[in-house]
């Protein structure tokens, strides 16, 4: 009768940790979820009027050092602005290099980055980012949940100031370009 009572504890903790493993974790924040933060693979169409070199809207790509190299101002460090952050940026470089006077600076996202599914779906890989997707809208992208998901199981891991961030999430959470999210097991 004990070693059955001991087993059963066993297994309970052994489930209760298996469990705990996205449970234990803090909620996503969603402070600034609207704030969208550039990064490497991010594809921007920038629109200078008056600057032939860029006035129709050429698309430039950050590299992997954070940088956008656009024509007669070199290399922009852009890893960790936001969109508006960087159209002043420009525009004070292009005022600063005297290349004009009052220049308006107009960037677009034209791709940004894939985001990953991991775990109990379908299909897990690599997908195209959409602005306004949530867990749920990436998770039916990848196919749906398996018979073995656990859907109120979820964890985003995000790059945050360079450092990955792992956090809870619902399937209603918004999530970003670059996030991976994992959908965990089922145990009963």
């Amino acid at each position: 009768m004990r070693i059955v009572q001991s087993f059963g504890i066993s297994l309970m903790l052994a489930l209760s940790a298996c469990a705990g493993s996205v449970g234990g974790l803090p909620a996503v924040s969603t402070a600034n979820a609207d704030q969208y933060r550039l990064g490497p693979g991010d594809e921007l169409r920038v629109i200078i009027p008056g600057l032939t070199e860029i006035e129709n809207g050429t698309a430039f790509v950050v590299n992997d050092r954070g940088e956008l190299t656009l024509p007669l101002m070199g290399g922009i460090p852009v890893k960790g602005s936001t969109i508006p952050e960087l159209e002043q940026r420009v525009a004070a470089l292009l005022v600063e290099k005297r290349l004009m006077v009052s220049p308006a600076v107009s960037i677009q996202p034209v791709k940004l980055r894939p985001i990953y599914i991991l775990g109990e779906v379908r299909s897990p890989g690599e997908y195209p980012y959409r602005p306004g997707m949530t867990v749920v809208t990436a998770v039916s992208v990848a196919g749906g949940y398996t018979f073995r998901a656990n859907k109120n199981t979820v964890a985003i891991i995000r790059q945050v100031d360079g450092q990955a961030s792992t956090a809870k999430a619902s399937e209603n959470t918004p999530i970003q370009p670059g996030d991976t999210i994992k959908v965990v097991e089922k145990w009963f």
